[in-house]
């Protein structure tokens, strides 16, 4: 195993002990303290033993029974009540071990689930879905089974071995070397097979991302992969996934599973060992070489046979649980993966406040006026100033780039007056969609710059921006809730006043009084029980609710029907009214009364101007309107 990778896997353990320890502060070490004292009374047998075989040996020797019965129901009082607290404390912290461990996961799935809503969209859009669920299902098990299984094993199995250790060089010398030839035996076993094991396991967790990312892929499309018959290649795909999972799989639990039986058999091997090393120490007389000062005897040997069986059990629990830790391990790097992602980056500073006029001029107010300002402070002299709301956008020869070296916008410049249609017009892949994100700033250009009432909205405070852009998506997503709950998504505090203007303003109001409770009808996985319409409606009315001056409009009547296309852009053309308005469409139809129409190729803009304009110039919009050439 590569030395950097061991001191990864030795940061996480460090990272994820340190974050148990702040979740719970004092329930955590006491459970420490309860293993501890549990994996120290697993070795009072031994000595129990011992002092048994040592009395009853003493007495046979001297003929002198009378003490034997009262010494031994001592140490069994004794046993009895260090077996009491162990039965005590075992209970205790395995109660508490429950706590932490689901309180440790709901805590990791709340770190997860906030970092992922401050992550850019270039990570939603760079990921697969299905693996970034990964995060929530299986890597989240395996830190489970990890916190609350295997890592209570692994100490409370190594300080047992610790501590059997210790008895036994404090009775004898001799037979502890022979366990510990042994047990380097055992350790460089553990190290070759284990290390395949640990390596198999990562990659295990990694196969099964990937495969649950291709199965929710592949159940998003069944309809597409049916209409195109696409079965057997859709199957063969997913064996493909699957016979690497397989195989990592397999290989890790096959290394996993052949070191419990090397372990045992080397284990007899041991007992052997220790059993004949000790009857020769006792028939040649050899004297004993121990701490405790006591001569080689029965007593001595027979204890040590059960204390290297049970040295031995808990080497191979060891071992074992190391796997386990591993795959835990692995499943835990992948979770603070994402949690380390860096979240989206906002130096903004201009804020959207709420304002009115007074002498002339714009004031900052906390009541909701109607009118809305950016709050634009100065470092330089400490002065505020505010800027109306009026949704006046400017791109100013902007460049952008997805992958460094590139460049998929060329020097757009465009400007957008408030209350003007824009309408983007192009082939898959010109850029149109691109622009759209830039406004939003889902990502940043790379050169040039995007003004928003003529501030740089490199200055605005994302949020704010947002809340000042509405957007329709050609996809909709529909969240869990009732019709008004997906509604209000556009603005939390409407009243179901605005709500209900809002279906009305999209031409959503009449389908949905027709639902079986309205307003109040439950929506679930995304709106399955709605037609494409139908969602496409109440998403453009999620955006009238908004009420945003600049609104964009992304193929948002591109999965909607002719007859409800009419009634759609009645209300659209209500809800554009008074707003600056961004429009992509591949039905030109759709774009005939823009105020500008700008014509896009390979990130450049080739043409602009009204409809007129563009069907006089006879270039490529002509083209298009006519049918001489089709968007691809």
């Amino acid at each position: 195993m590569k030395k950097n990778s061991i001191n990864n896997k030795k940061s996480v353990i460090r990272r994820l002990f340190k974050n148990i320890f702040e979740f719970y502060p004092v329930m955590f070490p006491v459970v420490i303290v309860c293993i501890l004292f549990n994996a120290t009374i697993s070795s009072i047998p031994a000595v129990f033993m011992q002092n048994v075989i040592a009395l009853i040996e003493k007495s046979w020797q001297s003929g002198n029974w009378n003490a034997v019965g009262g010494k031994i129901l001592n140490f069994v009082s004794i046993l009895v009540v260090f077996y009491t607290l162990s039965i005590l404390s075992g209970i205790a912290y395995n109660q508490m071990m429950a706590i932490i461990t689901q309180g440790t996961l709901k805590k990791f799935r709340a770190k997860m689930f906030s970092r992922m809503q401050v992550l850019p969209i270039k990570y939603v859009d760079t990921h697969n879905h299905g693996d970034i669920m990964s995060f929530y299902t299986n890597d989240i098990d395996t830190l489970r089974q990890m916190v609350s299984q295997s890592f209570p094993q692994l100490l409370m199995s190594s300080v047992s071995v610790l501590t059997v250790f210790g008895i036994m060089v404090y009775y004898c010398v001799w037979l502890t070397l022979v366990i510990l030839i042994g047990t380097i035996a055992m350790l460089f076993v553990t190290k070759r097979v284990g290390g395949g094991s640990a390596r198999y396991f990562v990659k295990q967790q990694k196969a099964l991302g990937h495969l649950e990312g291709f199965t929710e892929e592949m159940m998003n499309g069944q309809k597409v992969i049916k209409v195109f018959c696409h079965e057997n290649e859709s199957k063969a795909d997913f064996d493909k996934l699957n016979e690497a999972l397989f195989i990592d799989a397999s290989k890790a639990n096959r290394y996993a599973n052949i070191l419990g039986p090397i372990l045992n058999n080397i284990g007899n091997v041991l007992y052997v060992c220790v059993a004949i090393t000790g009857g020769i120490l006792l028939i040649s007389g050899a004297p004993n070489l121990s701490l405790s000062g006591l001569a080689m005897g029965i007593s001595i040997v027979v204890p040590f046979l059960n204390m290297t069986r049970q040295f031995v059990g808990n080497i191979n629990q060891v071992s074992q649980q190391v796997n386990a830790v591993v795959m835990g391990l692995a499943g835990a790097q992948r979770i603070y993966d994402l949690i380390d992602e860096k979240p989206e980056q906002d130096n903004g500073y201009v804020t959207l406040v709420n304002a009115r006029e007074k002498n002339g001029r714009l004031i900052e107010c906390k009541e909701r006026t109607g009118i809305w300002a950016w709050k634009h402070p100065h470092s330089s002299d400490g002065t505020v100033t505010y800027t109306k709301l009026t949704g006046d956008v400017r791109l100013h020869e902007v460049d952008f780039e997805y992958e460094s070296g590139k460049t998929i916008l060329h020097d757009i410049s465009l400007y957008a007056k408030p209350g003007q249609k824009v309408a983007f017009v192009g082939a898959t892949g010109a850029g149109k969609t691109t622009i759209t994100n830039l406004l939003n700033r889902f990502y940043d250009i790379a050169d040039g710059k995007i003004r928003y009432d003529g501030i740089n909205i490199n200055k605005i405070k994302k949020a704010d921006l947002r809340r000042a852009i509405g957007m329709v998506l050609q996809d909709t997503n529909l969240f869990t809730g009732t019709v008004m709950d997906n509604i209000r998504y556009g603005k939390l505090k409407a009243s179901d006043e605005e709500c209900i203007e809002a279906a009305k303003l999209s031409g959503a109001d009449d389908f949905i009084r027709r639902l079986p409770d309205g307003y109040k009808t439950m929506i679930t996985e995304n709106g399955s029980n709605l037609s494409q319409g139908q969602r496409q409606l109440i998403s453009i009315a999620r955006a009238a609710v908004a009420n945003p001056p600049v609104m964009i409009l992304d193929e948002a009547t591109s999965s909607i029907d002719t007859r409800t296309e009419s009634i759609v852009q009645r209300g659209m053309d209500a809800l554009m009214e008074g707003r600056t308005v961004f429009v992509i469409a591949h039905r030109l139809s759709t774009v005939k009364n823009s105020d500008v129409i700008i014509v896009l190729e390979h990130g450049r803009i080739i043409e602009r101007g009204d409809h007129e304009e563009l069907i006089a110039k006879k270039g490529q919009y002509y083209q298009l309107y006519t049918g001489a050439f089709e968007l691809e």
